[in-house]
């Protein structure tokens, strides 16, 4: 049953990652990957929400699995985030790639932190 879980909330996490990083990117003109990084920053919220939710006891395993493995696991993207990193380099947009690796980082792990923190201050 765990592995349906998974497999659901990954078929609705690849295709919000694409809507989303689209929709995000025709807003600004920057060569910087404002798309991934969004659904990067947004699937650490969501997954430290769950993950803390999930050792307060009050969010099942069963969830974990459809919108933490599933969804965030698909809606979120380390091999994008690489690749824009190294094409933005190879551009000759080394501020942007540096700038991208650090905050794409930082970002991250503090929405994962903030995510588990909210979770926290919710059930804990």
């Amino acid at each position: 049953m765990t592995v349906i879980l998974v497999a659901l909330g990954a078929a609705l996490g690849a295709p919000l990652r694409y809507l989303v990083d689209r929709a995000v990117q025709a807003r600004h003109g920057s060569a910087f990957p404002w798309g991934t990084f969004a659904v990067n920053v947004a699937g650490s919220l969501m997954l430290g929400v769950l993950i803390g939710g999930a050792a307060s006891h009050a969010v099942p395993g069963s969830l974990v699995a459809l919108l933490g493995t599933g969804l965030c696991g698909a809606l979120t993207t380390y091999s994008t985030f690489g690749y824009e990193t190294v094409r933005l380099f190879e551009d000759g947009a080394r501020r942007y790639a540096l700038i991208n690796a650090g905050v794409s980082v930082g970002a991250g792990l503090g929405a994962a932190f903030a995510g588990v923190a909210l979770a926290h201050a919710i059930w804990g």
